[in-house]
């Protein structure tokens, strides 16, 4: 029998435990962006190339994102709590590895594992939350609080990766992690109720592997397209070979028993919207911060840690957004409406940035466009978890936090690879035809900032036609076959 809210609110307070669940999600959404920061450091200490040094990035968030599913049934299936602190600890342990890695692939490595052991974390903290407040204004507000949380992580995670680069060292940057995944890990047993595991299940380890080595395929080709171009045979065999690793992936889970995804929950409208409308979002939020970052430091000239504080606008934004209007618009125009307006805010922000000056100062041309991004992201956050999670039973919680991080994740790993490799394209363009290097940096973050835009524009485009639709849509009878669970799930 599925955990009751009630039944949960009886072994912790819930304050306790949404405070422990955002801290675990805060930990592991930090680690996609305080890494930026400290890229040019990283490459003059292990002589790594450009486009190598985007696999610090890209990796974790890859690993994450493909494991996120297989992590969210891990929760499902032997408890949330033991998941949760497992996780912590493989971060944490992965963390002390890439402090002390001598060489980029060591530190790469290092980052895969980072990103597995987030991949178990982040859907049991989310189906924590959601299993621990009740539908309707008491989720609402806990998940406005998990949103402001997230939403403000990767600003913080650039001012941050600032501060301890010009301090100690790059190396801090993953060392911090030690002591503080390994805390929270101890106090997941102690604050997190334990969940009783699905004895029925099993894990599906064919639909992990498929799924995590089809995106890694698709976003390495993607990667390589600006060395090798578009038709040569490495990146059509890549993104060939990507695209069938996925196809493989469709066909195990409608075959297999105990499927990693049941095809059944994308008949949840509103899940399957909120997935969509994340990886057009993240994508686009990630790869503003990598391609800004980088334009400061190598084009401005600004340090790390002036870079990290340049964040700072979007950060307090974010979570003030988050927090106190993101619930209130929910409660009065609803989820989709409120996600269309929070993107489009971030759309137009992103688009402004296209028109960056090679001599910008911070305040006129960079602060109000990041204040703007922050504002977007914080109010989108929040209504599209309330928006995936709406009638979505605590039996199959983290199945439903592992979609929607799966997608955040996947989102940013594809939309860095992607924006920074259409940018590249623009500087190589530039210094062929005689530019000097400044003017060929602001080129390519010109045109990574309206491609950031349009991801996002794209992102209230689905809003409105998905999410919105699915908001006014009973779903068609379900199927005997179908888990009850999921039968009534999109009912108003």
């Amino acid at each position: 029998m599925p955990t009751t809210p009630t039944a949960l609110r009886r072994s912790a307070g819930p304050g306790a435990v949404l405070a422990l669940a955002c801290a675990a999600q805060f930990v592991v959404i930090l680690d996609l962006a305080i890494v930026n920061v400290a890229l040019p450091s990283i490459q003059a200490d292990l002589g790594a190339s450009e486009s190598s040094l985007q696999w610090v990035v890209i990796t974790y968030g890859l690993t994450l994102g493909g494991c996120l599913l297989l992590g969210g049934r891990l929760a499902d299936l032997f408890g949330r709590r033991l998941v949760l602190a497992t996780g912590l600890v493989v971060f944490a342990l992965a963390s002390l590895a890439g402090g002390l890695a001598g060489s980029l692939g060591v530190l790469i490595a290092a980052r895969a594992v980072q990103g597995v052991g987030g991949a178990l974390a982040l859907p049991a903290a989310l189906a924590i939350v959601s299993a621990t407040f009740p539908e309707g204004p008491a989720r609402n507000k806990a998940l406005g609080i998990f949103g402001a949380v997230g939403g403000s992580a990767g600003s913080i995670g650039v001012i941050a990766g600032g501060v301890l680069t010009s301090g100690p060292g790059w190396q801090w940057v993953f060392l911090i992690n030690v002591p503080i995944g390994l805390v929270f890990a101890l106090l997941a047993g102690t604050v997190i109720p334990r969940t009783p595991p699905d004895t029925d299940g099993a894990l599906d380890v064919a639909g992990a592997a498929s799924v995590t080595g089809g995106l890694m395929a698709i976003v390495f080709g993607i990667n390589k397209s600006v060395e090798y171009g578009w038709s040569s045979p490495v990146v059509v065999g890549f993104l060939i070979g990507g695209a069938a690793l996925l196809g493989i992936f469709v066909l195990v889970e409608s075959r297999v028993d105990s499927p990693l995804v049941p095809l059944d929950v994308f008949r949840h409208r509103r899940l399957t919207a909120a997935v969509a409308v994340s990886l057009l979002l993240s994508g686009s939020f990630f790869a503003v911060i990598f391609n800004g970052t980088l334009f400061m430091q190598q084009g401005l000239g600004f340090s790390a840690i002036r870079t990290g504080g340049a964040w700072l606008a979007a950060t307090v934004s974010s979570v003030l957004a988050a927090g106190v209007v993101a619930p209130r618009l929910v409660g009065r125009i609803a989820p989709a409406r409120t996600l269309v307006l929070g993107q489009i805010v971030m759309g137009v922000a992103m688009l402004r940035l296209g028109w960056t000056p090679s001599d910008a100062s911070y305040w006129s041309d960079l602060f109000p466009s990041y204040l703007g991004m922050g504002v977007g992201m914080g109010i989108s956050l929040v209504s599209l978890q309330i928006a995936a999670f709406s009638g979505i039973d605590t039996s199959i919680g983290g199945l439903a936090g592992g979609l929607v991080e799966t997608s955040r994740e996947v989102g940013g790993a594809i939309g860095v690879a992607a924006v920074a490799t259409f940018a590249a394209g623009r500087v190589q363009s530039v210094l062929d035809r005689g530019g000097d290097q400044l003017d060929a940096i602001t080129a390519g973050y010109r045109r990574a900032s309206i491609a950031s835009a349009v991801l996002s524009l794209a992102s209230a485009l689905v809003s409105a036609l998905l999410l919105r639709r699915a908001e006014q849509t009973r779903p068609p009878a379900a199927s005997t076959s179908m888990p009850s669970e999921l039968v009534t799930v999109d009912a108003p």
